[in-house]
């Protein structure tokens, strides 16, 4: 290859100036060989740094640029600068080398320029003592024995001299800390960091300017995690609890933790009720702020009061609330585990890249109190009890439960409408043409309502009332017998002489909406109920027997429960049972009673003083009469006439429901009985405390005026 005219000219023009520079004596600017220079300390033998001879301020007077210097012409240039002898291995790359200066050097800065340029092709200077200087490739460098580094390298200019330094770390790993520079280092070294994992430390091999950037990393790095980080102690004076401010602070700075930094920590200690802040001081306005919005005095969550109640029983009004509150919780949790699943079942929907996800929220523990407005939902905190000395409502629970809870009791503690329920019964003979005691009464009855009497039956009359037609109505005709009890409606004869029928009884109760009312008449007998035998004395065979004896009624119960609707209409279940000795039986020594029994149960609605009528139970009797022939006793009874017969007998039922309006028109059937007694003034007496007697002209007798 022949040379270029121009380098041939740059080559020998520098080799002239190397020869010219070898050749001339000490310039006289230059101090003596014999004093020394105060501002070019000697070199140290732990020190890598290449000490320039003579002033390393001084500026270099030799050629300053050479765009391309040839690697075999650098030895003589840096004898000149060192003062060393070059050692230049064989087989090295030569690569020219760009060296070009905007302006004279020193003779430190034309050193630092070499050393850098050499590193960036490769290539990398190694002193050898004090004498000698080797040139050798960068990847070699490592196993030159480099000087090791004990001062700091920030102390040393910078360079692509190759030197090692031992880093011992303080509060970083060693073994994390490499991985994380890894990238920092001159891949062309090939001296990859040796760790020390007992002594936490860390052996780099590379150019001074990147040792120098490493321990600038490690000084800002390597300290206490917590470095800044300072605690506070917040003491909770107004009644709140410091695990519920907590709790809620986590909720609210969750989504910002990583604004607010890993290293802020904040718990409670509730034995002393304080909130314990790690955190930057610069952080602690915010959570001065925050934690003094939240500690205010303000009402509780729950409490409690106890609501008395004036109509309803305690024990049944608690029993409902409860059962309401129950189905309501069940029925929220069902629909939120059904949302769950449904967002289980549903795939996410794909986030966009320009749109980050939502945060994870941790929900807080413990059951969610919405108290920010009205709600229509009981709260996990409710809690009913009843108190039945007071019959009233021990209740519990937040502002909402307590608001639901007043309306639900104010729309069921409520006056019950009542109802006066009149019962005739009536025991009627049918004879041989009769098919029902109704029928045989002359009672005209349309929907099991008497309307009227279609004629004057035997023994039956309805005085001053006119007989049924087609356009008698059981309302028409309860409002012309309404001012009558229902005895005097229905007015039965019991003359021996038209024994077809007999009043059994006329009784009157009064009872409330959906509560029964029962009526009996009849009597009781003892009935043996059970027998006990056990053993006497020493002898198994002897045997002892106790009966128990229970009362039981034989007679007629007639069970009512009315159901009042708001246009004064009654609906009732009505159950009749009809129980009477048929005869007697022998179990084991004792004699029973053969209780023959009969049961209905009807459903009527009618309206208040209409007048219902039920028949149909039926009964059948034998009987045998004799007569005597003769004064004689035995002989006149033997030879006297017998006959037999046989009676049917029915029950009628006549019930009047009247509905109560709670003035003095309801008691003015029973003043009217009153003045029918032989001792009304003596009646009168004992009421006229509780009220006055005055006469209503409006009415057929005197009513009781209350005072108010």
């Amino acid at each position: 290859m022949t040379p270029r005219p121009s380098r041939l000219w740059l080559l020998s023009g520098l080799a002239g100036a190397a020869l010219t520079l070898n050749a001339q004596p000490t310039s006289p600017a230059s101090p003596p060989a014999n004093a020394p220079v105060a501002s070019a300390p000697a070199p140290s033998s732990t020190t890598p740094r290449l000490v320039v001879l003579g002033n390393p301020n001084d500026l270099w007077d030799g050629p300053v640029n050479a765009p391309q210097l040839p690697l075999k012409l650098l030895p003589s240039i840096l004898e000149q600068l060192t003062g060393r002898t070059i050692l230049l291995a064989q087989g090295l790359p030569n690569p020219d080398l760009p060296i070009v200066f905007n302006s004279a050097p020193t003779r430190g800065e034309f050193l630092q320029a070499i050393e850098t340029v050499l590193t960036m092709n490769q290539l990398a200077l190694v002193p050898l003592g004090p004498k000698f200087l080797k040139i050798v490739p960068l990847g070699n460098a490592r196993i030159e024995a480099p000087a090791l580094l004990e001062e700091s390298a920030l102390t040393l200019p910078p360079s692509g001299q190759i030197a090692a330094k031992l880093f011992s770390l303080q509060f970083l790993r060693a073994g994390e800390f490499v991985p994380q520079i890894s990238n920092l280092l001159n891949p062309g070294s090939g001296s990859p960091p040796v760790i020390f994992e007992k002594s936490n430390a860390v052996l780099i091999t590379d150019s001074i300017s990147t040792l120098q950037r490493i321990e600038q990393i490690i000084a800002k790095t390597d300290g206490p995690t917590a470095s800044g980080t300072q605690a506070k102690f917040y003491t909770l004076t107004n009644g709140a609890k410091a695990s519920d401010i907590v709790t809620k602070l986590r909720t609210f700075l969750q989504p910002m933790q990583a604004q607010i930094g890993s290293n802020t920590s904040y718990n409670a200690d509730d034995r002393t009720n304080q909130i314990i802040l790690f955190s930057d001081p610069r952080q602690f306005p915010l959570f001065d702020e925050l934690i003094a919005k939240l500690d205010v005095k303000s009402d509780p969550n729950t409490r409690n009061e106890v609501i008395p109640l004036k109509h309803a029983d305690a024990t049944e009004v608690s029993t409902l609330l409860n059962t309401l509150i129950t189905g309501q919780t069940r029925a929220t949790q069902a629909n939120g585990n059904a949302q769950n699943n449904n967002r289980g079942r549903n795939p996410a929907a794909p986030t966009t890249p320009d749109t980050p996800p939502a945060p994870n929220v941790t929900a807080p523990a413990g059951p969610m109190i919405d108290v920010g407005g009205a709600s229509n939902e009981f709260s996990s905190l409710v809690n009913l009890q009843p108190d039945v000395r007071s019959n009233a409502i021990v209740a519990s629970g937040t502002v909402d439960d307590m608001r639901l809870i007043k309306q639900l009791i104010e729309k069921i503690d409520i006056v019950l409408p009542q109802v006066r329920i009149e019962v005739v019964i009536a025991e009627v003979t049918l004879s041989d043409a009769a098919s029902s005691g109704i029928s045989a009464l002359g009672l005209a009855v349309q929907n099991g309502k008497l309307i009227g009497a279609i004629a004057s039956g035997p023994g039956t009359s309805i005085g001053g009332l006119p007989a049924a037609n087609d356009s008698t109505s059981p309302t028409g005709f309860a409002s012309a017998t309404g001012k009558f009890d229902l005895s005097a409606v229905i007015s039965l004869s019991t003359t021996p002489r038209k024994n077809n029928s007999v009043i059994f009884s006329v009784p009157s109760i009064t009872t409330m909406h959906n509560k029964e009312g029962e009526i009996f008449f009849g009597e009781t007998r003892p009935i043996i109920s059970s027998i006990t035998s056990s053993a006497t004395g020493s002898n198994s065979n002897g045997l002892s027997s106790q009966s128990s004896v229970t009362q039981q009624e034989i007679g007629t119960t007639v069970t009512v429960k009315p159901l009042i609707g708001y246009d004064g209409s009654v609906q009732m279940e009505i159950k009749q049972e009809i129980s009477d000795v048929g005869g007697e039986v022998l179990v084991g020594q004792d004699k029973q009673y053969i209780i023959n029994k009969r049961k209905t149960s009807s459903f009527f609605t009618a309206r208040s003083g209409e007048i219902l009528v039920m028949g149909g139970i039926q009964k059948r009797t034998n009987s045998r009469t004799t007569s005597r022939l003769g004064p004689i006793p035995f002989i006149g009874d033997l030879l006297g006439s017998r006959s037999r017969r046989e009676d049917r007998t029915e029950l009628v039922f006549f019930i009047r429901p009247t509905v109560l309006t709670n003035t003095d028109a309801d008691n003015a059937q029973a003043m009217q009985q009153v003045e029918n007694m032989p001792n009304k003034e003596a009646v009168k007496k004992v009421l006229q405390p509780a009220g006055t007697l005055n006469e209503d002209k409006k009415s057929d007798g005197p009513v009781l005026n209350r005072k108010k």
